[in-house]
């Protein structure tokens, strides 16, 4: 279904109004998502294999911090593999305004609008 020239019109308008409030959410948004590096991938891949190798090997020599370097190399390649999926970008997510006041005198308000209630 097509949009009439009026739907038209306002999408065009909303686009020109949010380019101009908040230009960073709109390069975050239309920028093509990054792709995970390959060389990454395999390194943590390779780590892996190798942390793996290491524990097998600390385990059947009976030598317990060999298996637990082969684990701390594993999982070390893992993370390695996962990071590179990570969205690289600097775009935070929205937070709410904060009120600036502090907590005694939210109370206050709080104490005052109750006591005009009654």
């Amino acid at each position: 279904m097509e949009l009439s020239d009026r739907e038209k019109r306002l999408l065009d308008e909303m686009e020109a109004a949010l380019l101009t409030e908040d230009p960073r959410l709109v390069s975050a948004l239309s920028a093509n998502p990054a792709l995970p590096s390959r060389n990454r991938i395999m390194v943590g891949a390779g780590l892996v294999v190798l942390g793996l190798a290491t524990l097998f090997g600390g385990l059947v020599s009976k030598v317990t911090p060999i298996g637990i370097l082969g684990f701390i190399i594993a999982l070390g390649g893992v993370i390695s593999a996962i990071s590179s999926f990570a969205p690289r970008s600097g775009v935070k997510a929205a937070k709410k305004p904060r009120s600036r006041s502090s907590m005694s005198e939210r109370m206050e308000k709080r104490w005052d609008t109750r006591g005009q209630e009654q």
